[in-house]
């Protein structure tokens, strides 16, 4: 089934949208009925947006990627580093992370504490860094005039952080990383669960066995000369896209580009690793016990990679599933049964493998297992029986309408230009990737969930109130190959 984008457009227009003036149109068909009569030719329908960027690359190796948009006198620079916990050896977990946090401490010639004073008092906003498993990414929104300073401030953390950092930066940053771990983790109800699924899903060598957020362990026992070998071999121009989103000038940002960021020599080449099929070991559960105040239960599946076939059904498999009140699990659980609290999945796409997941909290005097019991019903029909035009419809228009909306902010579009740069090395690849959306057919999502969310291929961790327990949570029992 083919969606009109013209439904989700108007919707965008009834909320006074504009299509940003770097956004090319493109013409959606409409399906034909094969029933319809003969019909006077129609007018052009509303078109679905596109993203059209410049790509360049430095002789240094640093791509250079150029939105320009004259709308608002702002300038968002959004750089990519390719590595994420993904590339770090056997014993470095939390590094990538690390370095999200040490990269704001001060460079050579950007003081200590003083990266985000400088940004603020030139009226900045949006001033942040984020690690996952792929990737970490540095950002900034600035007036159009202060492009420069921003320019300065990520030339001189890529080309001289280490002439900056010394052993006490590192060792106030390791402690500042534990710090969020015990706040976001080990203090948090349910926090160590995705550790423990995580841990279960993929085997001890898989690059995702562990979470971003790094082993107290391990940073521990890194030393100075570890952390900066790290540094060296991927925080080099070779190894990083830099996006430019907003008003400037073509030619003078690509001046300003290559003044702060050409001398900075290139770095030896960095391998990128390649998506491998996860192995199917049965079914895993999981028994959690938490100091929590209502069980849970979390079915988990290793599942397609990012823009991989099936991605994109599987989006549309998790908004069929707990998309809204009409949604399939959140009618039945919540108000149907009224057994459980919430109920939401999701399919959480990364670049070598990802995860689909859909976990549901209980109701005072509910289990996990009755949970279980009617996700599990759900799943049956949906294998079998597929999806509805109706609510496959509602998915596709609310994922289409999401991206249409993200890529009006600056932010948000350099964003997603270097996200598809980074994955299928095209910037431009917006119109491909809602095209995932709107082709997409029942039997097609269907077809999805019958090869990615098998019963037997799958960990269920069942979560279970004990007052004295954790409140993060402890796995009390693993019953691994089951059914």
């Amino acid at each position: 089934m083919l969606l009109d984008m013209s439904s989700v457009l108007a919707r965008l227009r009834r909320a006074s949208f504009l299509l940003p003036v770097g956004l090319a149109l493109a013409a959606a068909p409409l399906p034909a009925r094969a029933d319809a009569p003969a019909a006077a030719p129609a007018a052009p329908r509303s078109a679905a947006p596109t993203l059209v960027a410049e790509k360049t690359t430095l002789p240094n190796g640093l791509e250079v990627i150029l939105d320009e948009d004259h709308r608002t006198p702002i300038v968002t620079a959004n750089i990519w580093y390719h590595v994420g916990s993904k590339d770090e050896a056997p014993g470095r977990n939390g590094f990538a992370h690390l370095f999200e946090h040490v990269m704001f401490q001060g460079s050579k010639h950007v003081p200590e504490d003083t990266y985000f004073r400088f940004l603020e008092k030139a009226g900045a906003t949006s001033i942040n860094g984020t690690t996952n498993t792929d990737r970490t990414n540095y950002f900034e929104t600035v007036p159009a005039n202060q492009l420069e300073l921003a320019l300065w401030l990520e030339s001189d953390r890529m080309g001289f952080l280490l002439d900056h950092a010394d052993e006490k930066t590192f060792q106030s940053q390791r402690d500042v990383v534990k710090n969020e771990r015990r706040q976001n983790y080990e203090n948090a109800p349910y926090g160590l669960v995705g550790q423990f699924i995580r841990a279960e899903l993929f085997p001890k060598e898989h690059p995702y066995h562990l979470l971003t957020i790094g082993s107290p362990a391990d940073l521990d026992a890194a030393s100075i000369d570890d952390v900066r070998a790290f540094f060296r071999k991927y925080y080099v121009p070779n190894n990083a896209t830099l996006v430019l989103s907003g008003d400037f000038d073509r030619k003078k940002a690509l001046a300003l580009v290559d003044k702060y960021f050409g001398p900075i020599p290139r770095g030896a080449e960095v391998p990128r690793k390649k998506a491998a099929p996860v192995p199917h070991r049965g079914e895993t559960r999981i028994d959690v016990e938490a100091g929590v105040e209502l069980p849970r239960v979390t079915v988990s599946w290793p599942s397609a990679p990012l823009f991989a076939p099936g991605d994109g059904e599987l989006d549309l498999v998790s908004h069929v599933l707990s998309g809204g009140k009409s949604s399939r699990l959140y009618k039945r659980l919540v108000y149907d049964l009224q057994i459980a609290q919430s109920v939401w999945a999701s399919q959480a796409s990364m670049e070598l493998a990802s995860v689909f997941e859909i976990t549901a909290t209980a109701k005072p005097g509910h289990t996990p297992e009755e949970l279980l019991k009617v996700i599990d019903e759900e799943l049956g029909k949906l294998r079998t029986g597929g999806v509805e035009d109706a609510e496959l419809s509602r998915a596709k228009t609310s994922i289409l309408a999401e991206s249409v909306f993200d890529i009006e902010r600056s932010s948000a579009r350099a964003n997603r230009l270097n996200s598809y740069n980074h994955y299928v090395g095209d910037p431009s690849w917006l119109q491909k990737d809602m095209a995932r959306t709107t082709t997409a057919t029942k039997e097609s999502v269907a077809s999805s969930a019958r090869e990615w969310l098998k019963e037997k291929d799958r960990v269920v961790t069942l979560v279970n109130v004990k007052k004295d327990a954790p409140v993060a949570g402890k796995v009390v029992n693993v019953v691994r190959g089951g059914k």
